[in-house]
């Protein structure tokens, strides 16, 4: 990270050229702006802001303005709202030249936060949390695919027939994985010296198939270290002329890609957890008593339900176990290191609406000492818990059922986010699938 006279400095000696300033939407990607780094300090853009349209919190992935917005529609003339930065997040992007990056916080003219900002949906639930007394510290894996093709040929290509970075399954695989040694290495030295603190990286259970564990840390930072990271990953690929998806469930004869995050309270520097079972036990029974409810989440987009497949590493079953991977929940550690993980979440999650909901789920349980009661110790695929909802319309479902959903978030934030995914059911109801050509073009 950089402070802002760091900045100055390296302005002043042509070292940085460009400031990014950007905020996160609601489908996880990067949006914002690329300022000359002179007109950055002249325009007092730290303190200032800049402007950016409101319909970027209300189209779908191809930047298409869609109706059944309260904040953001034709009738209201498609206004702005004001970036703020986060002068805290300020760092040189390593694999960018002369570039520095600066993300944001949204706020309308009258200085009112923007209600469906993924980021302070987040901001939310961490000041709730706080008002209880408690820290939220998280950790994020992130899983992705590597491509040999780029990103220009993997499109031309129409995404099929791609090249994996290495044929196999390479699990642990310390040879496999030196395949492929040249872009991992960038993206863990990269990450790290543009303030991203990594843990490892390894390979995972599909040809191809990379992971990469941020260390943890608070849950703002964690979110936004996540997003800059799962940007980031993709910039390096392209220049390395390869590409990387996240995606949840690329293709259906492997498996999906988790974001598996791990969370813990905190009070005065320590673990709560490690004090308090009844907490822990609490926080775990909300994460099983919510799940269904905040489930789009977690699993935001119709592919991201093709993940959960059993027996295939991704949870079925909302039960919890010790150190039990076929569980939606898993306590791990133990001490100052105690958490939970929640393997609900796909890579292609927003990790501030996930990170939100888990603590908001976390709350609820606390709030109704909840208990989750005894740990499941066989091979949760084959129990007959809950299971997680199947399907984005079984989502919606739920979500449109939820009265914890809306006491937690607000109805402003839940409607906006209801609208979201019922474009995405519609838009996804309305495609002719390659499946439905090939299977029936010649033999109906």
């Amino acid at each position: 990270m950089i402070t802002l006279e760091e900045l100055e400095t390296a302005v002043a000696s042509s070292t940085i050229d460009t400031v990014v300033v950007a905020f996160t939407d609601m489908q996880g990607r990067l949006l914002g702006k690329r300022l000359s780094a002179r007109y950055f300090l002249d325009a007092d853009i730290a303190h200032r802001g800049v402007e950016g349209c409101d319909y970027l919190l209300a189209v779908d992935m191809e930047m298409e303005p869609k109706p059944g917005y309260a904040m953001s529609s034709w009738d209201r003339g498609y206004g702005d709202f004001r970036m703020l930065c986060d002068m805290s997040t300020l760092r040189k992007l390593e694999w960018l030249e002369g570039t520095a990056l600066v993300l944001c916080d949204l706020v309308w003219h009258d200085a009112r936060p923007v209600a469906a900002s993924p980021r302070q949906v987040l901001r939310n639930q961490i000041e709730r949390a706080r008002s209880l007394g408690f820290d939220v510290m998280i950790g994020s894996e992130l899983e992705f695919y590597l491509f040999d093709e780029t990103y220009s040929g993997a499109r031309s290509q129409h995404y099929r027939s791609l090249t994996p970075s290495v044929p196999y399954v390479l699990d642990y695989h310390v040879l496999a994985t030196t395949f492929s040694e040249g872009i991992l290495r960038d993206l863990r030295n990269y990450m790290e010296r543009s303030g991203i603190s990594v843990e490892c990286s390894k390979g995972e259970a599909s040809a191809g198939q990379h992971e990469l564990n941020l260390r943890y840390t608070t849950a703002l930072e964690m979110a936004d270290n996540h997003s800059v990271y799962k940007n980031g990953a993709k910039e390096i690929a392209h220049l390395k002329g390869r590409s990387i998806t996240f995606m949840a469930k690329p293709y259906h004869d492997s498996l999906g890609s988790s974001c598996h995050v791990h969370a813990s309270l905190w009070r005065d520097g320590f673990s709560a957890f490690a004090a308090d079972e009844a907490l822990f036990k609490s926080f775990i029974a909300g994460q099983l008593a919510c799940a269904e409810e905040l489930a789009l989440f977690f699993a935001p987009n119709v592919n991201s339900y093709k993940r959960y497949v059993q027996g295939s590493w991704a949870p079925t079953s909302l039960v919890w176990g010790r150190d039990n991977r076929t569980c939606g929940f898993r306590s791990v550690g133990e001490g100052q290191g105690l958490r939970i993980e929640s393997r609900i979440p796909g890579a292609d999650a927003n990790p501030y609406l996930a990170f939100a909901a888990i603590i908001a789920s976390g709350i609820y349980g606390i709030e109704n000492k909840l208990d989750p009661g005894p740990p499941y110790e066989t091979n949760a695929y084959e129990s007959d818990a809950k299971r997680f909802p199947a399907t984005l319309r079984d989502a919606i479902a739920h979500l449109e059922r939820s009265t914890m959903a809306r006491d937690a978030f607000g109805d402003e934030m839940i409607d906006h986010y209801l609208n979201y995914a019922r474009i995405e059911q519609q838009l996804f109801d309305q495609e002719v699938t390659c499946y439905e050509r090939e299977r029936l073009f010649e033999r109906t």
